[in-house]
């Protein structure tokens, strides 16, 4: 089968991740890929050996020139089916050019939030599928009037094999006093290191982009009660986007400046993530939640908003706990919870990889992808 995939993120993160395990899945198995994507992009060069890049001009919803440019290229390559992986204009526009093409069209849905009313019956009958990422999503479309027989969930996925370090070997083993020296792996000692955290710290890290409904204002407000009981609470914030100077002026005005620190976007975050002693997700909005699936992947528990397919990633009282979104109260209650209970971190950070390694492998997030395509496709 040859599969032409449309992601139009710049930068390699969740969902561009998920566009690029899935082309290498699909190639091991035999199938062709092409994939389109901005000039300049991340995922170009990483997807290299495993597609035909095609880096075009992607606009954004205004850029309706995407109806012609697609065309001429299935016009040349003759794919089987177009995928359609993101948002920002790749989603109408790619729809229109497939049926202009008379190709199926598929539609990777990864965000919760709900369309309007009278977009959805216009929008969703371009797409042969809409593969929701979680549970979540699939009952948002649902009620946004998208037809249920339309709709597949398939998860996203992590690579749990970029995540093995000897953090992860200290908490299987059954240290529950991981926050001792004794109990910590080399690799937990030089990521501390390397982030100049002291000996005594508790850290907390929140991984998303300083955007309004990743949630950084709840913690923010949540801080203050938090380092009033944990003096040494360090918070790293990974991550980037607008966000980044009102934060930073935020905290600084709530005298946070020396608990809390942006650290910018990461690519060595999976060496870093064994400093951590607790990750933190009080988003508004959530998909799913990468993030989340690559700290349970690392064994370390997680406090979450109640919100979009987080559930499904953070199991209460399991591998973390769930708060209502947008209370700074639950949330610094709940953290405080974790930060005192070094056994029930470790209990909870083993059931999270354990999570990971049953639900949200990679290798299903592929079968899932080629199964609807073979549904179209015969």
């Amino acid at each position: 089968m040859r599969i032409l995939h449309v992601e139009s993120g710049r930068y390699l993160y969740g969902g561009a991740r998920q566009v690029l395990y899935l082309i290498q899945g699909l190639q091991a198995l035999g199938h062709d890929n092409l994939l389109v994507c901005p000039r300049g992009s991340a995922i170009a060069k990483r997807a290299a050996p495993f597609a035909q890049i095609y880096a075009l001009p992607l606009g954004g919803d205004l850029d309706a020139g995407l109806v012609m440019r697609l065309p001429t290229l299935i016009h040349r390559k003759r794919p089987d089916l177009i995928h359609l992986h993101s948002r920002r204009g790749a989603d109408l526009w790619g729809g229109i050019a497939g049926r202009l093409a008379h190709l199926p069209v598929v539609l990777s849905r990864r965000v919760d939030n709900p369309e309007s009313r009278w977009l959805a019956p216009l929008k969703y009958p371009l797409y042969d599928r809409v593969i929701a990422i979680s549970q979540g999503i699939y009952e948002v479309l649902c009620r946004c009037g998208v037809p249920p027989a339309k709709l597949r969930v398939v998860r996203s996925a992590i690579d749990l094999s970029a995540f093995r370090n000897a953090f992860l070997a200290a908490r299987m083993s059954g240290a529950a006093d991981f926050a001792s020296s004794a109990a910590l792996g080399d690799s937990v000692q030089s990521a501390r290191a390397h982030l100049g955290l002291a000996e005594g710290d508790l850290v907390i890290g929140m991984i998303a982009q300083l955007i309004p409904r990743k949630g950084h204002r709840v913690l923010l407000a949540a801080l203050p009660e938090l380092v009033s009981y944990f003096p040494h609470l360090r918070v790293l914030c990974f991550g980037q986007g607008p966000l980044f100077a009102t934060l930073k002026q935020e905290a600084a005005t709530l005298g946070l400046s020396k608990h809390l620190q942006l650290m910018g976007f990461r690519p060595d975050l999976p060496e870093l993530l064994p400093a951590l002693d607790l990750v933190v997700h009080p988003a508004l909005q959530e998909g799913l939640g990468i993030a989340l699936l690559e700290a349970a992947a690392v064994g370390l528990p997680i406090v979450a908003s109640r919100v979009g397919g987080i559930p499904e990633a953070v199991r209460h009282g399991f591998n973390g706990l769930l708060v209502p979104p947008g209370d700074p109260q639950a949330l610094a209650a709940a953290i405080a919870e974790l930060l005192q209970d070094p056994e029930r971190r470790w209990a909870f950070g083993r059931a999270g990889r354990s999570l990971v390694a049953r639900e949200f492998s990679v290798e299903a997030m592929v079968k899932g992808n080629l199964a609807v395509y073979q549904e179209l496709v015969t």
